[in-house]
């Protein structure tokens, strides 16, 4: 069994855009202990089991994610696609956790033992990024400054020690939606910063770079903007909206500070107060 972290774009900035539509983006993503898990046991045929808290919302999918990447990594290793794939659901769908990106890389990292293909690490990059942008960073799992469309990354020193609370109002946001409804002009591409010596320090980075994003899914879920107010009133270090919404992250100096904040929230929101991986 292999855990999918979920990724959370901690600045995202859109800084051009591509002949073909594609977006090019300057972002800096990590990942937290909130995680999907994937378990893949030999079959004489492909098949996904959903099962977890958040399954449900995956039910009426005609192809997930994890079976593209089954079917494209036989392909590409010449063997048969067989296996019997259990994915338990702890991240929310389309969230902009990237949870069905990092879902697809822990199958492909699985199914390549499973299968026994001796692949080289850059043709099973190559293939992550045929799936999706977020494969790539997803595959990787660890800090990254991200560029071109989210293929592109270099490793970004460690996070500082802090609790990261997350919260999304259950609103689930199209990825395409968001960039379609964003307007105004791109971002400079700017260098990545310095190590950041603290939290303080590392907020104010965040802060200074934001996410370009925010008032586009705002202006397709209101409450979107709803929560980010209320983050804000819980004295956090810093928060903001993560990818293309509608999960919104706050950092704090404790758990203890992350957890009472997330008990002053509407009920009906999901959270989640953990910290990076």
């Amino acid at each position: 069994m292999r855990p999918a972290h979920a990724k959370v774009n901690l600045w995202l900035n859109v800084v051009g855009r591509r002949d073909d539509g594609y977006h090019l983006l300057d972002s800096l993503v990590a990942f937290v202990d909130l995680a999907d898990h994937v378990e893949v046991l030999a079959d004489d045929r492909l098949s996904l089991d959903l099962q977890g808290p958040l399954a449900g919302a995956l039910a009426g999918e005609s192809d997930n994610l994890v079976l593209k990447a089954a079917r494209l990594l036989a392909g590409r290793a010449g063997v048969a696609p067989r296996a019997a794939i259990r994915l338990t659901k702890h991240v929310p769908v389309a969230a902009g956790l990237g949870g069905g990106s990092a879902d697809a890389a822990a199958a492909l990292r699985e199914l390549l033992d499973l299968w026994r293909v001796a692949m080289p690490e850059e043709e099973l990059f190559d293939l992550a990024a045929s799936l999706g942008a977020d494969v790539p960073m997803c595959l990787a799992g660890r800090a990254a400054y991200v560029s071109g469309v989210g293929e592109r990354l270099s490793w970004a020193p460690p996070m500082p020690g802090c609790a990261v609370l997350l919260v999304n109002p259950d609103v689930p946001l199209s990825t395409r939606a968001v960039f379609a409804a964003r307007h105004g002009a791109f971002s400079a591409p700017r260098q990545a910063p310095q190590p950041w010596r603290d939290l303080a320090e590392f907020a104010g980075t965040l802060a200074q770079r934001g996410n370009d994003l925010t008032a586009a899914a705002v202006s397709l879920a209101p409450i979107v903007g709803q929560v980010l107010e209320a983050l804000l009133r819980t004295g956090a270090r810093h928060s903001a909206m993560s990818g293309s919404g509608a999960t919104c992250f706050a950092l704090y100096d404790s758990p203890e500070l992350a957890r009472h904040a997330a008990s002053t929230l509407p009920p009906t929101w999901w959270r989640h107060v953990g910290g990076f991986v």
